[in-house]
């Protein structure tokens, strides 16, 4: 048996460490522990000792994974992007959070420890034990909550559910009854280089909180009222406080400002505070990328194309469009160059559609949300032996459901829910057994050595020749499912972009090169590159388009 003598650093007692872990390990032992005391009887560092104990050194025994998040000084909003991002969800409210942790499969297999300290320093303590007592209803999570007895969360806890509990009153320790660091100053909250550069969760605490400086004015003060509702008027600093509300989770995260401005840019609605935009650009001059354009809710010039679904970039008759498929079964017509619009597809598939795939020739086949396959024919006439191809697939499809689609000249590609994908070609049938469980997403490049790529809710992107091994190793893999994919031919080489139910977006040079990453801050629900290179990510809210600067 491990010890469970506490470190030395900690100086409480074995009895209370000792029962800390046998909660732990008990399977029948409520998800909640409170961890309660007086001021300076060593909370705090109990929950630090805990976080770094483990096993061992030699045993095999694999450890539950344990996360630790001080809430001191964080709001309700800012703890919850923080344990999204830790537990590898998106979330873009604490009820977000809550629903996520609730329906998404853990990845590996397993559950979460969340070591919550300091909820008494919160600055929104009881929106915070509103939450731990929801989260605690998810049975794929553990919680420890450290907070003063002398404090409103122990009673609300327990009267909320059945929790565990270990007291730590007695006489004060050194552990966490010394002297308080002082708060750090905060920002300016309309000077996007001091948002950038600050400690973000007390940005997002001070936005949400509606904190301001007395008497210090911004840098971009006094700006015209917006005809926007909710941007450009005091509070929202210009349109800034509405960016980092639309991208927090993102923004939260430990990185350069170089990046986080790139972040806020992107978010940045067209009723902002016109300063903002070039000061922006130059703080994100470092960033791997340039904004090219971003349109989101509430945009009107050009106007917000709707939630996105699904995401195409044509070629041949259609080169230069962009396909946007919205929740509804709508797919427009936008502009590549600037997202204005160019019209509808003339369709009338019933229901959501879940892929789309412009073909070479100007059709556009569409696949919906029963897996079956429907053919929108462009100004071109088609060769029959495409309409020939297009008929076979459909009536494959038709007797076994299909859950991802692509499509190239002579050739259409298709993913099923047991792991395999399909190409279907002139010369006949290829298949290749790629992923564990379902294929979310398919995509197939027309380059001098065509090839498909897939990814799976196994989490990982593969690289196939039909008629030939698919490559052993996987050309990305992450712990979480692949929510979208596309990739296409450029004047650089082919391109993959793909998508994961984490919030995180890549784009692959399969012929060697740097990867590059970029997190919009909401979930992402498709990507697609264009030939030119850039990269297109939409969200529930927005769709944005990105160049690599190199």
């Amino acid at each position: 048996m491990p010890s469970a003598s506490p470190s030395p650093a900690w100086g409480g007692t074995e009895a209370e460490a000792a029962a800390l872990l046998g909660w732990l390990t008990d399977p029948e032992a409520p998800r909640l522990c409170l961890v309660t005391g007086a001021p300076g009887s060593g909370k705090t560092a109990l929950l630090g000792w805990l976080a770094a104990y483990g096993p061992r050194s030699g045993r095999s025994r694999r450890r539950t994974p344990r996360v630790l998040v001080p809430l001191a000084g964080q709001s309700a909003l800012g703890a919850a992007w923080t344990i999204a991002d830790r537990l590898g969800v998106v979330a873009r409210s604490p009820g977000d959070l809550v629903h996520a942790l609730a329906t998404s499969e853990p990845r590996p297999a397993g559950g979460a420890v969340l070591l919550l300290a300091d909820l008494h320093a919160a600055a929104e303590p009881a929106a915070l034990t509103r939450l731990i007592a929801e989260l605690a209803g998810v049975g794929r999570i553990r919680l420890v909550v450290e907070a003063r007895s002398d404090t409103p969360a122990p009673a609300v806890l327990r009267a909320e559910r059945r929790i565990a509990v270990v007291d730590l009153d007695g006489g004060p320790e050194s552990a966490d009854g010394a002297r308080a660091e002082p708060a750090p100053p905060l920002p300016d909250l309309s000077d996007p280089a001091a948002v950038c550069a600050a400690d973000p969760l007390l940005v997002t605490t001070a936005y949400v909180t509606g904190a301001a400086l007395a008497g210090v004015p911004g840098t971009l003060d006094g700006p015209e009222p917006s005809a926007r509702p909710g941007e450009g008027a005091v509070d929202e600093h210009g349109g800034l406080r509405t960016a980092w509300m639309r991208a927090g989770q993102s923004l939260c995260r430990e990185q350069a400002p170089s990046d986080r401005a790139l972040v806020l840019l992107a978010a940045l609605g067209d009723g902002a505070d016109p300063r903002l935009r070039p000061a922006l650009a130059d703080l994100a001059e470092a960033a791997p990328w340039r904004v090219r354009w971003a349109r989101h809710r509430g945009d009107l010039t050009p106007p917000w194309p709707g939630p996105v679904t699904v995401l195409g970039a044509a070629g041949g008759p259609l080169e230069g469009t962009l396909l946007v498929g919205d929740p509804t079964g709508t797919v427009r017509l936008l502009h590549e160059a600037d997202a204005s619009p160019a019209g509808r597809l003339a369709h009338t598939v019933p229901g959501r559609i879940t892929a789309l795939a412009p073909a070479p020739d100007g059709t556009v086949l569409l696949l919906d949300d029963r897996g079956r396959l429907h053919a929108v024919r462009g100004t071109a006439p088609r060769p029959p032996y495409l309409e020939r191809l297009t008929e076979a697939v459909s009536a494959t499809l038709a007797r076994h459901p299909g859950t991802a689609l692509a499509a190239i000249a002579g050739s259409v590609v298709v993913g099923d829910r047991l792991g395999s994908v399909h190409a279907f070609g002139l010369t006949g049938l290829h298949q290749s057994a790629a992923h564990s469980g379902r294929v979310t997403a398919v995509a197939a490049v027309e380059s001098e050595a065509p090839f498909v790529c897939s990814g799976g809710a196994d989490g990982s992107v593969r690289l196939w020749t039909p008629g030939s091994t698919a490559r052993p190793e996987p050309l990305a893999e992450r712990s979480s499912p692949v929510v979208s994919l596309h990739a296409t031919e450029t004047p650089h080489g082919p391109l993959v972009a793909a998508a994961w139910a984490d919030g995180l977006v890549e784009l692959h040079r399969p012929e060697g090169g740097p990867t590059l990453s970029f997190r919009p801050g909401p979930p992402v629900r498709a990507v697609a590159v264009t030939g030119a290179g850039s990269l297109l990510v939409g969200t529930d809210e927005s769709l944005v388009c990105l160049a690599p600067r190199s």
